[in-house]
């Protein structure tokens, strides 16, 4: 909350900067006079508005680093999450057996992609790519797709150690 009222107040004082130096100019421009200022009343005004603008870029400058220091933050958890997805896919692919070719298969189907796009992806037969998804499902112990994928899912949420998922394909 302070953040942002503090991003409001130099937004309001750039403003009124940039309102003072346009309106100057179109006066200027348009022969539209005011009555004279002192010109020691005049400099400081030009002087505060410079400073407001200047404070603006700084702390612009500021409010950019920080968002870039939190898309690198965001961007390492982001690689971790995935590091750790992947570690969990291998850790389940262990232990249900699978072979390499239903590795690739378990791979592809979690990522969403249909039997026929698999099948072309690895240059086999549809027929092939259903029988090796026949052979992870019953593995991993669920009855397609949507368990499968839920099983992950749920490892990956739960900050205990993965449960046997054969019990949670029963019960759904």
């Amino acid at each position: 909350m302070r953040g942002r009222l503090i991003i409001g107040l130099i937004l309001s004082v750039q403003a009124l900067c940039a309102f003072f130096f346009v309106s100057d100019i179109l006066f200027s421009v348009l022969g539209i006079y005011a009555r004279p200022l002192a010109w020691q009343t005049r400099e400081f005004l030009e002087l505060g508005a410079a400073l407001g603008l200047v404070l603006g870029v700084v702390l612009g400058g500021l409010a950019l680093r920080r968002m870039a220091q939190d898309r690198r933050r965001a961007e390492e958890k982001l690689r971790r999450a995935s590091g750790a997805f992947i570690d969990l896919l291998e850790e389940r692919f262990g232990e249900w057996g699978l072979t390499a070719s239903e590795r690739d298969v378990a791979l592809f189907a979690i990522k969403g992609m249909s039997t026929a796009e698999i099948a072309a992806l690895r240059k086999t037969a549809e027929g092939t790519v259903k029988a090796q998804t026949n052979a992870i499902y019953r593995k991993a112990g669920v009855s397609g797709r949507p368990q499968l994928l839920s099983l992950f899912i749920e490892d990956m949420m739960d900050d205990r150690p993965a449960a046997d998922p054969a019990p949670l394909a029963r019960t759904g």
